[in-house]
């Protein structure tokens, strides 16, 4: 029965009822008019499909939400950006197992979709490939202007001190020349890396300029993986194993990448069914993988230079012998035979083993008795410091609230800015507070006061004691919830510490917190962002979704046993 309501609905479609019998594949596209992140990805889809019938498959283009961080961040202060990651996952499921497709490829460009395909491939475990769709050539490349992250962090100086409007829109007009996510090892080409190290992309195909010949040489061999997958029967738990997670925390230490991989990354190996604590992968790890590049916006190499220096598949080889190079990718090969075709370092862009640029973290877990779960901090490359950081605490619940503070001079240098209650539940969806920083630095107060969030901060801001993520959150019991003005907190970022100096007795009898705003759900419609806040599981599980009962207020320390989803997922 089924198989005739699906020849009754494909017919008019034009798919020929002989080839119903073909494995069938969604292509999952994320392209809309929002963003250039996914101006080319109709394009891509036209030749998969191509490349795809002529290898016995039958491509079925199925769509899904896909954020912008510049664009779709603007509604309730950014906090959809990182539950969409979430929404696109469960579109993914809703249409793939609901339809009972065989296998997926998956068109990954932009900072959430990336994540959000591997964290589906994990949990319907059905033969899936993720062709990292490349990034946009950026007039930083080529004529030595702008790119995208640079109009973010002028148009946040320009807020803060003013300037010449006409000057700031002839920049923001001339950073992007064409399709693909953010130019620089931000989040988008980190993840397009993850991939790839994963074994969950071809070969060679991260960092790769959008449009370009290996962009298009990556789809069409991406088709090629697929067939393989599934003519071999190679699923996705097959290739993200525990060994692959620890690999990629091994690469993104080496390059400097975003902060935002380890949240992905816990979340990809949840889904995958996988027990692994990320967080303290990248925060023992991090003592002694050495830093092999320093790309924009750690450093100052272009993303161009990485990928015309080997991209991931070079630093795969330079890493080779930190990492588990017998596990299989999804073309079959296994990661050795990957490395043994991949181009040596050229010592400048891609440093070897033995020489690298510093043998410091670039990106630093913290922990202690105000973090007992775990924050982050991000550090430039190389980093002059300083590492360390102790002072009064100074509260603030809303970057404007602090933007008016650093304004009116009521923050002095030797302070620790505290910025809480924007955490999962806090937010809920986790705020983006990196205009408080960069009012910070417009005062003259970089690297002369500390900063502690349980939001989230832009890459770009990568200098100072700078530490975010704190997690237990406020909102869930977390000591950042019950510290008061004054309080002391001290940072060791060698050590990988972070502590507020208050007797725990003391702490712990203060009253919950409650955030002034009172950001409970109230009466009215119940919209996306209060199903997340009831759903949404702590970072040290990566921020998946799981209905639990009293989610509002509850504690966020759950282990990563806990975290482990995995039995009930449906697997085709």
């Amino acid at each position: 029965m089924r198989s005739l309501a699906r020849r009754a609905e494909w017919k008019p479609l034009g798919i020929n009822p002989e080839h119903l019998d073909r494995p069938k594949v969604a292509i999952v596209n994320t392209s809309n008019d929002l963003a250039a992140c996914f101006a080319h990805l109709d394009e891509i889809v036209v030749v998969l499909k191509e490349e795809l019938r002529s290898l016995g498959v039958l491509p079925l283009e199925i769509r899904t939400s896909a954020p912008s961080d510049f664009i779709t961040s603007v509604g309730q202060a950014g906090r959809y950006v990182l539950p969409a990651r979430d929404l696109i996952t469960n579109d993914i499921e809703v249409m793939v197992e609901g339809a009972q497709l065989d296998g997926m490829i998956c068109l990954s460009s932009c900072d959430k979709t990336t994540p959000a395909h591997l964290m589906a491939a994990g949990r319907l475990n059905v033969p899936t490939v993720v062709i990292p769709c490349g990034y946009q050539h950026s007039g930083l490349a080529e004529d030595g202007g702008a790119d995208i992250e640079e109009v973010f962090l002028q148009a946040s100086y320009h807020s803060i001190r003013g300037g010449d409007q006409a000057e700031m829109e002839a920049m923001a007009d001339a950073a992007i020349r064409g399709p693909g996510v953010c130019a620089g090892l931000a989040t988008a080409n980190s993840m397009h890396m993850i991939a790839e190290v994963l074994g969950m992309a071809v070969s060679g195909a991260a960092p790769v300029r959008a449009n370009s010949e290996r962009m298009w040489d990556s789809v069409r061999r991406s088709a090629a993986a697929m067939a393989h997958a599934l003519r071999h029967d190679v699923r996705p738990r097959d290739v993200i194993t525990a060994d692959a997670v620890h690999d990629a925390v091994t690469v993104m230490l080496s390059v400097g990448a975003s902060v935002n991989t380890i949240k992905h990354l816990q979340a990809i190996a949840v889904e995958a069914g996988l027990d692994i604590d990320v967080w303290e992968a990248f925060r023992t790890q991090g003592r002694r993988v050495p830093l092999l590049a320093s790309i924009r916006p750690n450093g100052p190499h272009l993303v161009e230079d990485l990928e015309d220096a080997g991209g991931a598949a070079t630093i795969l080889r330079e890493l080779a012998s930190l990492l588990s190079t017998d596990r299989i990718t999804v073309t079959g090969q296994t990661l050795a035979e990957r490395i043994g075709a991949a181009a040596p370092a050229d010592g400048t862009v891609i440093r070897s083993l033995g020489d690298p640029y510093s043998t410091q973290p670039s990106i630093v877990v913290l922990r202690g008795s105000l973090a007992a779960t775990g924050s982050v901090s991000k550090r430039p490359i190389p980093d002059p410091g300083p590492y360390t950081f102790t002072g009064p605490a100074r509260i603030f619940h809303s970057r404007e609230e602090g933007i008016e503070a650093v304004a009116a001079g009521r923050v002095q240098a030797g302070d620790v800015v505290v910025l809480r209650g924007l955490g999962l539940e806090g937010g809920p969806g986790m705020g983006f507070v990196s205009g408080l920083i960069f009012a910070l630095e417009g005062a003259g107060l970089a690297g002369k006061v500390g900063f502690v969030t349980d939001g989230q901060y832009s890459g770009l801001a990568n200098s100072g004691v700078m530490v975010g993520e704190v997690s237990p959150e406020a909102a869930t019991g977390g000591a950042i919830g019950l510290i008061q003005d004054g309080d002391p907190i001290a940072i060791d970022l060698q050590a990988g510490t972070i502590d507020v100096l208050v007797d725990p007795a003391v702490l712990q009898a203060r009253p919950p917190f409650r955030h002034p705003e009172d950001r409970q759900p109230d009466a009215g419609p119940v919209g996306y962002l209060d199903l997340y806040r009831s759903a949404v599981q702590p970072l040290a599980c990566g921020a998946v979704l799981c209905p639990r009962p009293g989610a509002v207020g509850a504690a966020g320390t759950a282990g990563q046993g806990a975290c482990a989803a995995d039995a009930g997922r449906p697997a085709s």
